[in-house]
């Protein structure tokens, strides 16, 4: 008979794991032996650290559907995975960790490396639970899988180690022992028809619909297609909900809030009616004054309802099949002057962007990298990035079309995602192209190390070879710096924002991989097509200038006060960030300028 170990991985390849992200140690011997023994099914990819297995583990979940799944000593690893693990909390993915646990003998003693697993668990994880006995492995994988299936949340199991290593028997037929099984099916969540039929009515009553949509409205692209069609609306997507709708059809705004677009912001902000699919969008400054639109929601989870802007009308439903109820109730809009004010401003929102790609910074203007690979994306090419200002050039430069892909940490927003994203799309999918967006900030402080990942299990990875880690490189922790200007009113305090040159380029080559370093607008359109023809992983290493402000869609006369405080602090980047910020806005307004005065 195996060992618990042996028949929890046996159980979860049941459960249709095959890939458990982690890093050993003493904690988990039984289980390192069991993946031994397992044959590479499930695999254990070993990580550079646990961290980076948990934000695997959640990208996994966020690209596939399926449950991700992380292991981790007992003590300090199990303290490493929490970041990963609260990113799949607040993103609503579904992930599994396997932890170890000093022996139950010693449990209560203060021993080596014993911590309170369920206190520090409890938080992040729907459900985390002991085994205490081989028979209960059984119903506790099972327990744990339909948990974070039906909740989309992280779940926990503690295996001290002594449990891991003696022999499985299965649970005996008698009174106080539980007997399981695999499956889970998708429910059909549908909400009240009476509720539909209100909803109908406020939309039907609308003039100017606006939508908002988000990672929830994924498997709903028809759908969304048609109800804006017929609503005559315009669809703005939270980060989270990029690749749930192409960015070719002509009346996607892009992104909203602070990352945002001018053509969102101007929708919105203008809009008498709101819908709102999939999406827990947090900002209500980006959103209508209460009482100004009409609101009806849709979303799978009734306690994320209502409570971003206040709503006629709350629909608790799966968005496809809500919005399937819902289109037949809706009257076709026969005044189409909204619909065209929005696609006017989309177009023109593309050429402002264009512009402002092409405005010269010293030495390179880090629009112009994201707007330059935007003209060479693979249609099926998978997307990440990490959390800083490299954030916005992803978010409105890189349109979506064909069946791309994209994430990033969304609710969390913590830096590091980048490449662990990139890393475990590329090994669910090796067949397709994938990108990260990496500031220099988070591939200094652990994303560099994931390369050596990438180096062990490339074989793996290469059905097509091309595996770009785009790192931003501008010695400084851009976004946290202008936040201390806009929010706090505070010049930049040197000793906490810079930091130290990273030669990311010469990094890759040190790994046999390829090393690209462009500081130039000229070279790089020949930079990516080099990276993109590369049969091997690349490091783009892009040098640009850190006074290039990512500007908000709309500037608050309280941020504008607050940034001039700053700069008259003696910012020493004020004249150059009031120099690219004043380009970058002219460019915005000479665009809505007749065509003659552009001219």
């Amino acid at each position: 008979m195996s060992q618990v170990a042996d028949y929890v991985l046996q159980r979860l390849t049941g459960w249709g794991v095959h890939r458990i992200f982690g890093y050993p140690g003493d904690g988990i011997n039984g289980f390192l032996g069991a993946f031994d023994r397992a044959g590479g099914d499930p695999g254990f990819l070993q990580t550079r650290h646990e961290e980076m297995a948990a934000f695997m583990a959640c990208a996994h979940a966020k690209f596939t559907g399926e449950v991700g799944a992380c292991v981790a000593t007992s003590g300090p690893g199990a303290i490493h995975l929490l970041n990963g693990l609260y990113d799949a909390r607040l993103d609503h993915q579904p992930v599994l960790a396997i932890v170890g646990q000093q022996r139950r003998t010693s449990l209560g003693a203060h021993y080596q490396q014993e911590i309170d697993l369920i206190s520090l668990f409890k938080d992040v994880t729907e459900y985390v639970q002991y085994c205490m006995a081989p028979p209960s492995a059984r119903h506790l994988v099972d327990r744990a899988m339909k948990t974070a299936l039906s909740s989309r949340a992280p779940v926990c199991l503690i295996f001290p180690e002594d449990v891991q290593e003696e022999k499985y028997t299965e649970p005996p037929h008698e009174h106080g022992a539980v007997r399981t099984s695999i499956g889970w099916t998708k429910p059909r969540i549908l909400p009240d028809p009476d509720e539909v039929r209100r909803a109908a009515a406020v939309l039907n009553r609308g003039r100017r619909v606006a939508m908002l949509i988000g990672q929830g409205a994924a498997g709903a692209r028809e759908e969304v297609t048609e109800a804006a069609d017929l609503l005559g609306a315009g669809v703005a997507k939270a980060l989270l909900g990029k690749d749930a709708l192409p960015d070719t059809l002509p009346f996607v705004t892009g992104p909203i809030g602070l990352l945002g677009s001018e053509a969102s912001h101007k929708m919105v902000m203008g809009a008498d009616t709101l819908l709102l699919v999939g999406t827990s969008f947090p900002y209500s400054e980006w959103l209508p004054r209460e009482g100004q639109a009409a609101g009806v929601q849709i979303d799978i989870d009734g306690r994320m309802i209502g409570i971003r802007y206040p709503m006629d009308v709350h629909l608790v439903g799966d968005a496809a099949e809500t919005l399937r109820q819902l289109i037949p109730l809706l009257i076709r809009k026969e005044d189409r002057s909204w619909r065209r004010f929005i696609e006017r401003e989309v177009a023109t929102w593309q050429r402002v962007l264009a512009d402002r790609a092409r405005l010269r910074a010293d030495p390179m203007n880090p629009q112009i990298v994201a707007y330059e690979l935007d003209k060479r994306l693979p249609d099926n090419a998978i997307l990440t990035a990490d959390s800083g200002s490299a954030t916005t050039w992803w978010a409105r430069y890189l349109r979506i079309r064909g069946d791309m892909k994209a994430s990033l940490s969304g609710t969390l927003a913590t830096m590091l995602p980048g490449v662990p994203y990139a890393v475990a799309a590329k090994l669910a999918y090796p067949e397709r192209p994938v990108i990260a967006f990496v500031g220099d900030g988070a591939f200094s402080m652990l994303g560099m190390n994931e390369l050596f990942t990438v180096k062990r299990y490339w074989e793996r990875m290469n059905t097509d070879p091309r595996l770009v880690f785009t790192v931003f490189v501008n010695e400084d922790l851009n976004q946290v710096s202008y936040e201390q200007r806009v929010m706090a009113g505070d010049r930049i305090n040197v000793e906490t924002q810079k930091i130290p040159y990273v030669p990311a380029a010469d990094f890759a080559r040190l790994l046999g991989f390829t090393g690209i370093r462009c500081d130039s607008p000229d070279k790089i359109g020949a930079a990516w097509e080099q990276a993109l023809a590369a049969d091997r992983p690349v490091v783009l290493e892009v040098v640009v200038d850190a006074k290039v402000p990512p500007l908000p869609p709309h500037v608050r006369p309280e941020q504008m006060r607050k940034t001039a405080r700053a700069f008259l602090q003696g910012d020493p980047e004020a004249v150059g960030i009031a120099v690219q910020g004043f380009k970058g806005k002219w460019q915005e307004a000479r665009e809505h300028l007749p065509h003659a005065a552009r001219r």
